[in-house]
């Protein structure tokens, strides 16, 4: 685990394992960036969601109102990336102000972002093919002869990816705040509304703060 952190926080891209598919990682740094999307092949108008350990750790970068904490207990830890307003403007790469944010259940990966901080979440695979679910197989499909990509020796659970959803917050107009699921994962579309319908009920409407 050492030799991957040493290696990430340098500047290079890691694959580390999540409780759905592998992601690939680097620090938020401009630089950094660079490389993950020539490795991985991405279009650059694509924005990468952001992986924190817990919840303080997401409070440094993004806004967190109390609604999404509710809804990060209610279903399972991982399963969710929320797009929040981030508390600074970010790289576009990264979402600029609006940035989307997976707080980590997996434990490896928990221990990973404790010592280097946020990391980039997206698949770890090259765009437009498969993931594969053993971290160190994808590193070396990843790596170039100008990068070298490091893995976690870890497969991951399975190929559904986290449920994405856009917050209130990031609406356009506050007068009506709704969330939107932008792609369903491990957790329906059906399920988040259901849970927002139930807490937009037992809050009196919406408190916009």
């Amino acid at each position: 685990m050492e030799r991957l952190v040493k290696h990430v926080l340098s500047g290079n891209c890691i694959v580390y394992p999540t409780t759905t598919q592998p992601a690939l990682g680097c620090i938020l740094k401009s630089d950094a960036l660079d490389v993950l999307y020539e490795i991985k092949k991405r279009d650059r108008s694509l924005p990468l969601s952001i992986a924190v350990c817990d919840i303080e750790q997401a409070k440094k970068i993004v806004e967190v109102p109390p609604d999404v904490i509710e809804i990060l207990k209610y279903f399972p830890e991982g399963a969710l990336t929320i797009i929040l307003k981030s508390k600074s403007k970010l790289d576009s790469r990264l979402g600029g102000r609006s940035v989307a944010v997976r707080v980590i259940s997996h434990e490896v990966a928990k221990k990973i972002l404790e010592k280097t901080g946020p990391l980039t979440a997206t698949s770890a695979n090259i765009s437009g093919t498969k993931p594969i679910l053993n971290c160190k197989k994808s590193a070396e499909i990843l790596s170039t002869e100008k990068y070298e990509v490091i893995g976690h020796n870890s497969d991951c659970l399975q190929e559904t990816p986290s449920t994405l959803i856009s917050w209130w917050t990031v609406c356009e107009s506050l007068k009506s705040p709704s969330i939107e699921v932008l792609r369903e994962g491990i957790v329906s579309s059906k399920e988040v509304k259901l849970w927002w319908k139930k807490w937009i009920s037992s809050n009196g409407g919406m408190q916009v703060t």
